[in-house]
């Protein structure tokens, strides 16, 4: 599983978007696109949802237990 910034910088720059053009087809601040690339923690949960619809996905609460246990998965198909 990958972080939130990782996760967006890796599908914007896909998609070939600056963050320039990436801040201006969202919708959302450059500067909302800067922090959430850079991992920053305090950021609005509407703008997330926002910015990761315009890659088909959403925020949503998993159980840490979930994770844990799908990374233990990916570990063992390695």
């Amino acid at each position: 599983m990958k972080p939130l910034g990782t996760f967006l910088k890796e599908k914007r720059k896909l998609a070939g978007l600056t963050q320039l053009e990436f801040a201006e087809r969202s919708g959302v601040a450059l500067t909302v696109i800067r922090k959430m690339e850079q991992g920053k923690e305090n950021l609005n949960l509407e703008k997330v949802n926002h910015v990761l619809s315009m890659f088909g996905h959403c925020l949503a609460p998993v159980s840490i237990k979930d994770i844990k246990n799908n990374h233990n998965k990916d570990d063992e198909k390695s």
